[in-house]
């Protein structure tokens, strides 16, 4: 007897079947990863290092600002990446 997750999957694939990857797009998509990471490692250095000299100036309105503007480019980058992401993944399937 199947549990109902089991029978969940199976209504769920039959509706929406998993399309594979091919390794091209593996290695597409896991490029664009690693791109994205080191772009979004380069502005929290970047926005760190502002953010601490804005601390120990005393500057409490720049910090805010600062950290408003690096959640911002995260949010920003992570974005972009699963555009691409995405875009990489359609493009076996045409």
């Amino acid at each position: 007897m199947k549990s109902a997750y089991e029978l969940a999957m199976e209504r769920l694939e039959s509706q929406s079947p998993t399309k594979q990857l091919s390794p091209k797009q593996k290695s597409e998509i896991a490029e664009i990863e690693s791109t994205f990471r080191a772009r979004i490692a380069e502005r929290e250095l970047l926005l760190n290092g502002e953010i601490s000299k804005a601390l120990a100036a005393g500057k409490p309105e720049e910090v805010e600002s600062l950290q408003a503007q690096l959640a911002m480019d995260i949010r920003r980058l992570n974005q972009e990446c699963e555009t691409k992401k995405t875009k990489a993944r359609g493009a076996g399937s045409a």
